[in-house]
């Protein structure tokens, strides 16, 4: 785990069960929080708000991303006005388009010239990245969450992105780039390398961390001993 508080990124927990939001946060290096309306729905949430709320009551001195859900440009604008009303380390998360394929880059700079931390979701381009730059406010910070690891999943190098994001955010420097949909530990490592300020890490990556600077000769002995195991409790046999 030492290797851990060496990085420079930020780790914020991706996810939205209650009781292991509340246990990730009595470690010292999750910096963060972010949430979306799918991980609520999968842990079970009924009430947003109600949810949002007692979860605030735990998390006081971290920021933590409750997303707006609306499909409407204009009621995005009033759930993010809301949104950002229940606690000061709340950042709100904007996707970058609405179904309709509308843009939602001028409410993102309105928001931000009202101060509304933003954290600008599911962007996948640099055309993205710098339509949502032109509009922010220079002394309000915003997050631009990049879905690296969705990219990656089309064959693209997510790197090449992120990085060039990163020298393009440089003229609004209150903005900080994350890797988003974060797909395993060494993704942590590879955010880390290309300047990343913060990566977001879904819980049950999170549970590797126990993997971290483990002697790799013990880990293929390890994996060799659970074959082994598993074949014999399966009672597998081959005639010779």
């Amino acid at each position: 785990m030492n290797s851990i508080h060496k990085l420079k990124i930020k780790i914020f927990a991706d996810g939205a069960d209650f009781d292991s939001i509340n246990n990730l946060n009595q470690l010292d290096y999750i910096k963060g929080f972010t949430t979306n309306p799918s991980l609520m729905k999968k842990a079970g949430v009924k009430d947003y708000k109600e949810f949002a709320i007692n979860l605030l009551s735990k998390i006081k001195d971290k920021p933590i991303s409750f997303e707006v859900f609306s499909d409407d440009i204009k009621e995005m604008e009033d759930q993010a006005e809301e949104i950002s009303s229940w606690g000061k380390n709340v950042n709100v998360k904007i996707p970058i388009t609405n179904t309709k394929k509308e843009s939602t880059c001028e409410l993102i700079g309105k928001l931000s010239a009202k101060g509304i931390i933003c954290n600008v979701t599911a962007i996948f381009t640099l055309d993205q990245v710098k339509k949502v730059l032109d509009v922010l406010d220079i002394s309000t910070p915003t997050i631009l969450s990049i879905f690296a690891g969705r990219i990656a999943d089309t064959g693209i190098d997510p790197s090449k992105i992120i990085t060039e994001a990163l020298e393009l955010s440089k003229k609004k420097p209150k903005t900080e780039i994350l890797w988003a949909s974060t797909r395993e530990i060494f993704n942590i490592y590879q955010a880390n390398s290309l300047g990343c300020q913060i990566i977001t890490v879904p819980h049950e990556i999170l549970k590797k961390f126990s993997y971290l600077d483990r002697d790799l000769e013990k880990f293929s002995l390890e994996t060799v001993e659970g074959f082994y195991k598993d074949a014999v409790s399966a009672g597998f046999k081959i005639k010779i």
